[in-house]
């Protein structure tokens, strides 16, 4: 990697090679299209745990939002936590960067290893958790009862995949979004053959919290976004092709749970119980079974993604290793824990992970766009930056405070701080965008303090 990578510089020469480096060392491969691009993140932003996870936007309390409160929030959440992705995107295109490299300039190189090691962590478990959510959805589907060949043929895609991440990408955008478009409005269309109750029927307490939801899964692929907009032909390539691709279809797939929800499928707290209700609708519609084969094919492109950048998070660790050799064990080691583990269990271990990267991301925003705009130090050798972790850990506090999440002893004891503050979470608050606003303030503050502006 060069010291310092200079920003708003020439673009480089095109590329020969149509994949992805093998290592750090290498410079990245330009080669994604606005179209590309677009293809990436409109397959990422469907999902066969949108339509479930619906049900977090219309029962954010106890009371059931209206249908128009409830698509409401879905819009707002959803644009507003696509923005901050497309951000995330420009900065990966900008300096040719994957994302965990990009902590080095904000936390120094042995600073960013902990963001590292955390996404690391996360994105094993989402990896795994979507080889489980693939092999339900198929062992549904289809007649063989016995799960695991389910498995073990997705984490062998999801391996293949990860082995050539730039032709993947390019599969997706020619193949992949046709299909799930014609599936996503055959869905629509039977959908809304069902009597709808009055769409003002409801309350609009929890609105802001319905909205949390849809910033947060957004969000929730910051820390993956510059692993695929580094390759990008242009910054602005990159950031229509996330904002666009992946405000449409989150959009799309949360709001088509809404409809399911108040119509054909039984609201239940157990989200085993609810995904498979909801599976089960779409397939009961006439030639359903065609549509969610396409969705359970389609959500390959989630595993894929979140192991390859896996891979390229390790190499931020290791920069030398081949990003091959890394898939061949990564990938394996999904498919084993995916036959292993009770992923129900960890599901709330991994929202609780992911929460630390919204106040971290705003970090990130304030000081590469507005503090140091010049240049960005991802070099091997790039200093510690102690300061950036207090904006960083304000906006954890702010976040834990407002929603603790349900990791039983985590909750408990942050429940116990409320106590001690004599603070009450109010319905209006959103933690997403609160610890957003304190972390970026913070930042801020740090820059007029004498010397900290440019300090390393």
């Amino acid at each position: 990697m060069a010291t310092t990578t200079q920003r708003n510089a020439s673009e480089p020469a095109p590329a020969v090679a149509t994949e992805a480096p093998l290592t750090l060392d290498q410079p990245p491969t330009r080669v994604l299209s606005l179209w590309d691009q677009i293809g990436l993140w409109g397959n990422l932003g469907v999902s066969l745990l949108g339509p479930p996870v619906a049900i977090f936007v219309l029962y954010p309390t106890d009371a059931a939002l209206s249908i128009v409160a409830a698509l409401s929030a879905i819009v707002v959440g959803t644009v507003l936590g696509s923005l901050l992705l497309g951000l995330a995107a420009v900065s990966g295109a900008q300096t040719g960067a994957p994302s965990m490299v990009l902590m080095r300039g904000l936390f120094g190189r042995k600073l960013s290893l902990v963001p590292t090691l955390l996404n690391v962590v996360q994105l094993v478990g989402w990896t795994v958790f979507e080889i489980v959510i693939i092999s339900q959805a198929a062992a549904q589907l289809l007649p063989w009862e016995t799960r695991w060949p389910y498995v073990v043929v997705a984490g062998a895609l999801t391996t293949v995949m990860a082995i050539r991440p730039l032709g993947s990408v390019r599969v997706l955008r020619r193949y992949a979004l046709i299909g799930v478009t014609i599936a996503t409005l055959y869905l629509f269309v039977q959908l809304l053959r069902e009597p709808l109750p009055s769409v003002t029927k409801g309350s609009w307490t929890g609105f802001w919290l319905a909205v949390d939801l849809g910033i947060a899964l957004a969000v929730s692929w910051v820390p993956l976004a510059s692993d695929y907009s580094r390759h990008s032909r242009s910054p602005r390539a990159a950031f229509g092709g996330a904002f666009i691709g992946y405000a449409i279809t989150q959009i799309a797939y949360l709001t088509l749970g809404v409809i399911a929800l108040v119509t054909v499928v039984r609201a239940s707290s157990d989200p085993d119980v609810l995904a498979h209700d909801m599976f089960a609708a779409f397939i009961a519609i006439p030639v359903g079974w065609l549509a969610f084969g396409v969705l359970v094919l389609r959500e390959l492109d989630q595993s894929f993604a979140d192991t390859y950048s896996t891979v390229v998070s390790v190499q931020n660790i290791a920069p030398k290793l081949d990003r091959r050799a890394l898939a061949l064990v990564i990938g394996p080691l999904a498919t084993v824990l995916a036959l292993v583990l009770h992923i129900k269990d960890y599901q709330s271990f991994l929202s609780l992970i992911g929460s630390v990267f919204v106040p971290m991301f705003a970090v990130f925003v304030v000081d590469y766009f507005v503090v140091r705009r010049d240049v960005w130090n991802i070099s091997a050798d790039a200093p510690a930056r102690w300061s950036r972790l207090v904006p960083w850990v304000a906006g954890i506090v702010v976040y834990q405070l407002i929603n603790p999440g349900y990791v039983g002893w985590w909750r408990t004891g942050w429940t116990q701080v409320q106590e001690w503050l004599h603070f009450t979470p109010q319905g209006w608050m959103s933690a997403s965008m609160l610890s957003f606003a304190v972390a970026a303030g913070v930042t801020l503050l740090l820059r007029l303090l004498p010397g900290r502006a440019t300090a390393a």
